[in-house]
């Protein structure tokens, strides 16, 4: 593993307005290999865009027989501070939410149909005469990282870790928005016990009509944002 320096103020970097992927998971400041523990779809840096699609789980091709059986697990601990590299930079304006769903038995087997629940999200820093400004996008400049901490309420088990950034930039039309989104395998010890909730499936937790996805952010400057569902653990 390498050293990796995180900074609480997200490095940014001018916009290049390019697609973008998540395909390094940092666990406790540290940067693993990238796709070591992360599942490589098959779409390049392309964005889903029908919530409806299997694709919408863990990327196209992310659960393809072939992806599980080179990805690795990697063992971490309820408590301790995880996140995603960013390549080319977050570059559209917009939510990001990571979510968690524990495997049934291993992970490296796991396709994810079953509940997931909302660890981290990170939308709107503020609502100003200019529109809505994002945590993750600021002066025309995405970041490069991010990380949150694992909920101390997160049971033992092997789970799939699915990092979502939604790009909200042609969202005034629907199946206009754009998922970029990984999944990260994982296997927690933890101290807690029973089911996270709220839950939702994939597909199915979005229609695309959300007041979150369908929006135009552009004209007339939006006063307000709510981020799609569900609540954080």
């Amino acid at each position: 593993m390498r050293s990796f320096a995180f900074l609480a103020a997200a490095a940014i970097v001018p916009q290049a307005m390019a697609h973008y992927v998540f395909p390094t998971l940092i666990v406790n400041g540290e940067q693993t290999e990238r796709y070591q523990f992360v599942r490589e779809a098959k779409n390049s840096n392309s964005p889903v865009e029908d919530v409806l699609s299997e694709g919408i789980v863990c990327n196209k091709g992310g659960n393809d027989d072939d992806v599980l059986a080179k990805t690795e697990t990697k063992a971490v601990n309820a408590g301790d501070e995880l996140g995603f590299i960013v390549e080319n930079d977050m570059g559209h304006p917009g939510p990001l939410a990571v979510y968690l769903s524990k495997a049934p038995s291993a992970v490296n087997s796991y396709k994810g149909d079953g509940d997931w629940f909302k660890i981290y999200e990170l939308t709107t820093s503020d609502i100003t005469d200019a529109g809505l400004q994002w945590g993750s996008y600021v002066g025309n400049a995405g970041i490069h990282n991010f990380t949150f901490t694992l909920p101390k309420e997160v049971p033992t088990g092997e789970y799939l870790l699915r990092a979502e950034h939604v790009g909200l930039h042609g969202a005034g039309s629907k199946g206009g928005a754009q998922f970029y989104i990984a999944c990260a395998q994982i296997s927690v010890t933890g101290a807690a016990s029973g089911t996270p909730e709220p839950t939702v499936k994939f597909p199915g937790a979005y229609t695309g009509e959300e007041p979150g996805l369908l929006i135009n952010i552009y004209y007339p400057a939006p006063t307000s944002y709510t981020a799609p569902r569900p609540a954080n653990l």
